[in-house]
């Protein structure tokens, strides 16, 4: 039998999608067996194509030195198959800093995923995340911004400062034609699943300009953001919430 999932409301809350496209995962009804499907695929991509490491640079930022020999926590906002807070643990690992993860998932199929990877996760949706005022060290948001509205992600942004002691890092995607070229590529020589470099793409369209992501993190409240340009049409903001 599987093991429950924790859940940390009723009802899975309904937040708007951006208005560029639609991609599977947006469904949280979505088939399972193709769920698991695309996650596979989008930790390989995490892994090739820019992810993990946009992540660990967000995580330079906001790991200090006097850290080691310290447990911090980290709270990752739509986690997925878990492969970035697991390779994130890791990374902390090396640094002499013991990293608790956190996921949160709102279609079941992923969080039971991330699970059985070793991640604790809780169903719930990044439209209420489910806890107090400054309860984690950290807070994640890898690509998933891209999903939603305008509105819906300064939300996202405001709320993460509110839950986050020490900080944000939010690692997503830039609208790059070349990119979009290079991912329908590597999909057919990777066999990724045709819904995964389908979706892909729409990602890479969804993705922030520069500008446009400084923007919505100035209407959440945060002037004090670094923001960075990574390979792979990668992008990276990150603000720090102690000071």
């Amino acid at each position: 039998m599987a093991t429950p999932i924790p859940t940390s409301c009723d009802t899975v809350t309904v937040i708007a999608a951006s208005t560029i496209g639609i991609e599977a995962l947006d469904d949280p009804t979505a088939d399972p067996a193709l769920v698991v499907r695309m996650l596979g695929d989008i930790a390989r991509a995490n892994r090739w194509f820019g992810g993990t490491a946009t992540v660990r640079a967000g995580l330079a930022q906001l790991l200090d030195d006097d850290d080691r020999g310290r447990t911090l926590t980290l709270f990752d906002v739509g986690t997925g198959a878990g492969d970035l807070p697991l390779d994130a643990i890791c990374y902390a690992a090396r640094r002499g800093i013991t990293l608790r993860a956190i996921g949160l998932e709102r279609i079941p199929a992923a969080a039971q995923l991330a699970r059985r990877a070793g991640v604790v996760t809780m169903l719930g949706c990044a439209g209420a995340l489910p806890l107090g005022a400054q309860r984690v060290d950290i807070v994640l948001v890898s690509q998933v911004a891209h999903h939603l509205d305008d509105a819906a992600i300064v939300r996202l942004f405001a709320d993460c400062s509110r839950i986050a002691r020490r900080g944000v890092i939010i690692a997503d995607l830039r609208p790059s034609r070349w990119a979009e070229l290079a991912f329908r590529l590597a999909g057919a020589l990777l066999r990724l699943h045709p819904t995964s470099v389908t979706d892909g793409v729409t990602s890479l369209r969804r993705g922030f300009a520069p500008d446009r992501l400084r923007t919505l993190a100035e209407r959440a409240h945060q002037h004090t953001l670094q923001i960075s340009t990574r390979p792979f049409a990668r992008i990276l903001a990150c603000w720090r919430t102690d000071r």
